[in-house]
Parts: structure tokens; C-alpha cells; sequence
């Protein structure tokens, strides 16, 4: 089984090639570690913390960054069941957050502070999702 924390790097570069101007909804599937793995040397290193609880501190750190460039969630949810899809790939949780435009989510990366938090989340994840959409109308029916 392959797992993903962080996008490849022709990932990366396709995602850095779309409109940078426009809205975008990232849509995120997080699968968390039993007990999280922080570096060596790292202030959280051996303190015991579950994935989940090493994920709440990258929402608690890397919070203010994502709303201070503009992003909100739109959409979370706890994971069920797979309906569709291969039965041994299931999720904890996802959610879908918002930006007000790519060029907003470079920010948000880029910042320093971010850069710190990210640790967090490399920590709490053992398989992750991550894909942009150009956000679309809702409500009516399907297609």
C-alpha cells in the first residue's frame, strides 16, 4: 500500500500551473497515525500524543495563518464507510477549505510560522489526500 503526506513534485508543479486568480476548494482526506512521530529533537518528540491530537495542534497553529490569507472551511466531516472506491483506503476525517484564490494558499505555505506548524500535521498523518477543485454551484441536482 502507497501512502501520501505531501504532494510529488509533478503534483506540485501541475497544481502551481493552474490560474492563480480564481477561487479554489481543496479537498482534504486525512488518515491519522496511532501515536504521532515528531522528530527527534522536536518539543513534541515522545510526549505521547495520538495522530489526532498532533493534527489538533497543526489546526490550533497553522489556524491563524489559513485565516489570515483568506481561507475558511466550507465542509468537514467524520468518515463512515467507502461506498465507492477500493474497501482498504478509509479515512478519519476530511473537510474542504476555501481560498480565496490560489495565490492565497502559496501565502499561507510560504509563511514561516506555517512552516513551523506544518510539522504537526507530518506528524499526526499516516495517509492523506489532498485535490483542488474549482468551486462550482450548489444545490439542485446531480450532473
Amino acid at each position: 500500500m502507497t501512502y501520501f503526506i505531501d504532494p510529488s513534485p509533478e503534483n506540485f508543479k501541475a497544481f502551481k500551473d493552474l490560474p492563480r486568480d480564481e477561487p479554489i476548494h481543496m479537498l482534504n482526506l486525512l488518515r491519522y497515525r496511532d501515536l504521532a512521530e515528531y522528530p527527534q529533537g522536536h518539543e513534541h518528540h515522545g510526549n505521547g500524543w495520538t495522530g489526532r491530537r498532533a493534527y489538533q495542534e497543526y489546526g490550533a497553529t497553522s489556524g491563524p495563518i489559513f485565516a489570515r490569507v483568506g481561507g475558511k472551511i466550507v465542509w468537514r466531516g467524520a468518515f463512515q464507510t467507502m461506498v465507492t472506491g477500493p474497501g482498504d483506503k478509509d479515512w478519519h476525517d476530511g473537510f474542504v477549505a476555501q481560498y480565496p484564490n490560489s495565490a492565497a494558499f502559496f501565502e499561507m505555505i510560504k509563511d514561516p510560522d506555517y512552516q513551523l506548524a506544518v510539522v504537526n500535521r507530518t506528524a499526526a498523518l499516516v495517509d492523506s489526500r489532498l485535490m483542488r477543485f474549482s468551486p462550482g454551484d450548489v444545490g439542485g441536482g446531480f450532473g
